[in-house]
């Protein structure tokens, strides 16, 4: 039994980030024998794959910092691709349709004149309004399926900000001829730590000795104010932020009400496999990331983490990652072996590799993924955070907001709960 005055659930990049500003005894509680969450890194006979696709851009001066004295840093252009039936196509696609018939650049240009304005109701009424019904068919809505997992017409637009670009139609004709030069990505650079995949950038945040690994959480009583874990440890707290998903968390407080669990359950969220190859040749990737459209090619994006940092890999090999994503709104359909199969036939002949050029292949389930902005989102989010901020449980991170945060977001998270926590000592 110990008792301290905060206690944390996850070491994620939040969770460390409560810890890091905290002024107070504290402890973080973690079911993995790792810290990082989403941006945890693997190593694999000397190859470093990260949890998804990793790249700062941040413009936020603290958490460049932090960065910063975590880890020296790779810096790169933005340059993306896009792979669309046979056609590598420079990110933006709009702004770059010159590689394809005239037939399909026609009907991208007489959409995008004759685009209607109408009450957007929905992501996909969203994306016939900016594009046109053609582009918006073949393009992003056929994206949004994959990466999303679910129709554009069943997510709302509250999320979408400037991560999507919005090109003027003089931009989408003269692409139509010649590459788009400009770069038209949100962020100007993108940066990567020098050696040790992403994870390295929070190193500053770290603290294993204040961490308690391969602890899960199994029960909040809110009263006594007490968390117990599998291992049978048994902690008191004073204050309590979690950074764990919000359906897992409802599930583990004692005496949560019926319609809190009802809720908690029409949150919808998507879960990704990741496969990861290492190659034996040098030159196997030759974009930083791009997106695919092809319904017939399981992932949605794929990146290069030897391209990210040369030593993600050892000398002479280089890699790559896949992202294949599944809801329970479009429940998984193959086993991880299928998923490492499929994607491997797939991607050979797009990226010229066979069999004989892989060293190291993985392939692992990440059960929460991104925050599904179904159209119910709001109402249910907002019923449960004001639950938990009446029995006194403090929430940070994407998932423990319950939103679309990149990384840089989560770190100001949970500093801003532990400025909160702190200014209640003061």
């Amino acid at each position: 039994m110990r008792k301290l005055n905060t206690i944390i659930l996850g070491a994620g990049i939040s969770g460390m980030a409560v810890q890091y500003f905290l002024k107070t005894e504290n402890i973080i509680i973690e079911k993995e024998n790792y810290w990082g969450g989403l941006c945890h890194s693997f190593n694999i006979n000397e190859f470093i794959f990260d949890t998804f696709i990793h790249l700062s851009f941040t413009e936020v001066k603290e958490v460049a910092e932090i960065f910063e004295k975590s880890s020296w840093s790779f810096k790169h252009k933005p340059r993306a691709f896009n792979y669309y039936n046979g056609h590598w196509i420079k990110h933006p696609a709009q702004n770059n349709i010159f590689s394809l018939t005239s037939e399909e650049k026609t009907k991208i240009i007489m959409g995008f004149i004759n685009r209607k304005s109408f009450l957007i109701k929905n992501y996909e009424d969203w994306l016939r309004i900016q594009f046109g019904d053609y582009f918006a068919e073949h393009f992003p809505m056929k994206y949004t399926k994959k990466y999303w997992t679910v129709d554009a017409k069943r997510l709302e637009t509250k999320w979408v900000g400037d991560r999507v670009y919005q090109a003027p139609i003089q931009e989408v004709i003269k692409g139509a001829f010649e590459e788009d030069k400009i770069n038209r990505f949100y962020a100007k650079e993108m940066r990567y730590p020098f050696k040790g995949g992403y994870q390295s950038y929070l190193k500053e945040l770290v603290d294993e000795n204040n961490i308690d690994f391969n602890s899960k959480v199994v029960l909040i009583d809110p009263e006594k104010k007490m968390v117990i874990t599998d291992n049978k440890k048994t902690y008191y707290y004073e204050n309590l932020v979690s950074t764990i998903p919000l359906p897992e968390l409802c599930k583990i407080i004692k005496g949560v009400p019926a319609e809190i669990l009802e809720v908690a359950e029409k949150l919808n969220y998507t879960s990704g496999i990741i496969v990861s190859l290492g190659f034996n040749k040098l030159d196997i990737p030759k974009h930083l990331w791009y997106y695919i459209y092809d319904d017939d090619i399981l992932p949605s994006r794929v990146y290069a983490p030897s391209l990210k940092s040369i030593n993600n890999v050892p000398e002479g090999c280089s890699s790559i990652q896949a992202e294949y994503y599944f809801s329970k709104l479009n429940p998984l359909k193959y086993s991880l072996e299928e998923v490492l199969e499929k994607t491997i036939e797939k991607l050979g002949p797009i990226m010229n590799f066979s069999e004989i050029d892989i060293r190291v292949r993985d392939v692992r389930q990440i059960d929460y993924a991104n925050v599904l902005f179904t159209k119910d989102i709001y109402e249910n989010r907002e019923m449960i955070l004001n639950y938990l901020d009446k029995i006194n449980i403090k929430c940070a991170g994407r998932f423990g907001e319950w939103d679309y945060l990149w990384s840089d977001q989560s770190l100001i998270s949970g500093k801003k709960m532990a400025e909160r926590i702190n200014s209640a000592l003061q």
